[in-house]
C-alpha cells in the first residue's frame, strides 16, 4: 500500500477532529474504484478494486476501507477510526444508461399523458427517414383530474378519490414509485402535495413531485426531470444506505458520509437524490480538472513572488 506525502502539523490535527481519523476520497465507477486515504499521521494512499467482485466482497469501496484500516473477514468496521468518507459514483448513471431503475408511473394533468414522449419535437436529424424515438422511463401514465390557470388560481378542482383509484391501481401492479407532474405547479403546489399525500398514504415508497424536485415553468423539463428522479432515487438510496449501515455513518458517532452531486458539490447521504446524481462520478474529475491547474498557477505565483523579494533584497543591500 503505497504511503506519500508529509504529515500536516501536530496543531492543525489537533484543531480539527477529522484530522485525527482516517478520511476518504473515493470514486466508484462501473469498472473500478479508486480510493485516496489520509491516515491520522497525516500519510497518503491509494488504492484501486474492482467495482463488482461478489465473490470476494460486497461493495468496493467498504472494502477499500477495510483494507487500510487493516481489518479481518469478519471485524466490523470501527466507526469512530473514521473521520469523513466523500464519494463520487456512477450508480445512478450505470443504472441510467442500463435502463435499470425503479419501474415508474408518471401522474400528470388529464390531457397531458403524452407530453413527455412528445417533447420539444428537437431532432438529431431533421432528414432521417428512419426515426428512432428515445424510450420512456416511466412504465406507465394516469391522468390526473385537476388543473390549474397559469397564475396558480384552481382552474379545475383536484378529483382525490378518482386519483387515488388510479394511483392504488398502479400500486397494486407492483409499482413503488411516482412522479407527480400537474400543469403550472411551479405557481401553486397545492394539488400536487395533495396528490403525494394519497400515494404515500397508499404506500408509495418513492414520491417525486415536480414543484419539489424542480419548480421550473417549462412542463417538459420538469417533468423529465422528476421522473428521473423517481425512477434512480430508489437504486441510489439502497446503495447509499448499504454504505452508510456498512460505516456505521448512521450512528451519532459514526463518520460524515458525503456524496459528489453532478454540481460538483458535496451533500449529506441523507440528501441525495437521483436528480443529482447522474454526473456524480465524472463531476468529480472535471473539479479535479479544474482545481489543478488553479492550484498550481497560485503556488508558481508564490514562486515568484519569493523569487521577487530575494531580488529586491539583494539590490537593497
Amino acid at each position: 500500500m503505497p504511503s506519500s506525502r508529509s504529515a500536516t502539523p501536530d496543531s492543525d490535527r489537533q484543531s480539527d477532529p477529522d484530522r485525527r481519523r482516517w478520511r476518504f476520497w473515493i470514486d466508484r465507477g462501473g469498472t473500478f474504484t479508486d480510493l485516496v486515504a489520509r491516515s491520522p499521521d497525516g500519510g497518503f494512499a491509494t488504492r484501486k478494486l474492482l467495482s463488482e467482485n461478489p465473490e470476494a466482497y460486497e461493495d468496493a469501496a467498504v472494502q477499500g476501507i477495510r483494507d487500510f484500516l487493516s481489518l479481518d473477514a469478519d471485524e466490523p468496521v470501527p466507526a469512530e477510526r473514521i473521520g469523513s468518507v466523500k464519494m463520487g459514483t456512477t450508480v445512478a448513471t450505470n443504472a441510467l444508461l442500463e435502463r435499470a431503475g425503479e419501474p415508474t408511473v408518471l401522474a400528470i394533468t388529464r390531457g397531458l399523458k403524452d407530453v413527455l414522449e412528445i417533447g420539444y419535437q428537437a431532432r438529431h436529424d431533421i432528414f432521417a427517414l428512419n426515426i428512432l424515438k428515445p424510450g420512456q422511463l416511466h412504465d406507465e401514465v394516469i391522468e390526473i383530474d385537476e388543473r390549474l390557470h397559469a397564475d396558480g388560481s384552481i382552474a379545475v378542482a383536484l378529483d382525490e378519490t378518482s386519483a387515488t383509484e388510479a394511483l392504488q391501481a398502479s400500486y397494486d401492479r407492483g409499482l413503488r414509485a411516482v412522479a407527480i407532474v400537474l400543469m403550472h405547479s411551479f405557481r401553486e403546489g397545492r394539488h400536487e402535495r395533495a396528490l403525494a399525500d394519497i400515494a404515500r398514504r397508499i404506500g408509495f415508497e418513492q414520491v417525486s413531485v415536480s414543484h419539489e424536485v424542480t419548480p421550473l415553468i417549462r412542463l417538459v423539463s420538469r417533468g423529465d426531470t422528476s421522473v428521473l428522479d423517481a425512477y434512480l432515487t430508489p437504486i441510489l438510496r439502497r446503495y447509499v444506505n448499504r454504505v452508510a449501515t456498512a460505516l456505521g455513518a448512521d450512528t451519532d458517532e459514526g463518520p460524515r458520509l458525503l456524496f459528489m452531486q453532478s454540481s460538483g458539490g458535496l451533500t449529506a447521504a441523507d440528501r441525495f437524490q437521483g436528480r443529482d446524481a447522474i454526473l456524480s462520478g465524472p463531476a468529480g474529475g472535471i473539479v479535479g480538472a479544474a482545481r489543478g491547474p488553479r492550484d498550481f498557477d497560485h503556488h508558481h505565483e508564490e514562486d515568484h513572488s519569493e523569487e521577487d523579494r530575494r531580488k529586491e533584497s539583494l539590490c537593497g543591500a
